[in-house]
C-alpha cells in the first residue's frame, strides 16, 4: 500500500476522502467514526485503560495485521497520547513476539512512522 511514511501521510486524507465521496463510503464513516472513539476514550476513572494504552494495544494490532495503514495511523496516535518511542517499539516487539517472521518485517514500517514523526518535531 504505502511504502514510507511522508507518502502516507500526504495521501490519507485524500485517500480517505475520495472513498467517503463513494457510494456508501461515507456511511461506512459515520457508523465507524462514533464507535471508534467512544471505543478509544480514558477509562481510567473507571478502572480501565488510558488513551495511551489503547493507542499501545492498537499499534500491537495492526503490526501482527501488517496493516500499514493501521501502524502509520496508530504510531502518531501514540505518540500525541504520550507515549514515547521505547514504547511504541515494545508495542511493536509484543506484536512480533506473537506473529512471527513475517510481523517482524513490519517494524521497519515503525520505525520509518517513529522517524517520520521525530522529524515533523525538529526532533532530528
Amino acid at each position: 500500500m504505502h511504502h514510507d511514511a511522508e507518502s502516507f501521510y500526504q495521501t490519507w486524507p485524500d485517500r480517505m476522502n475520495a472513498m467517503k465521496a463513494r457510494p456508501g463510503g461515507a456511511d461506512i464513516a459515520k457508523a465507524f467514526g462514533p464507535y471508534f472513539q467512544w471505543l478509544m476514550k480514558d477509562t481510567t476513572s473507571e478502572g480501565g485503560l488510558s488513551v495511551k494504552q489503547k493507542e499501545l494495544i492498537a499499534l500491537a494490532i495492526g503490526v501482527a495485521s501488517r496493516c500499514e495503514a493501521c501502524i502509520y495511523a496508530h504510531v502518531e496516535k501514540c505518540l500525541k497520547a504520550g507515549a514515547t518511542s521505547r514504547e511504541v517499539m515494545d508495542a511493536a516487539g509484543v506484536a512480533v513476539m506473537m506473529g512471527g517472521g513475517p510481523v517482524y518485517t513490519y517494524v521497519a514500517v515503525v520505525s520509518e512512522a517513529l522517524a517520520h514523526a521525530e522529524q515533523a518535531a525538529g526532533k532530528n
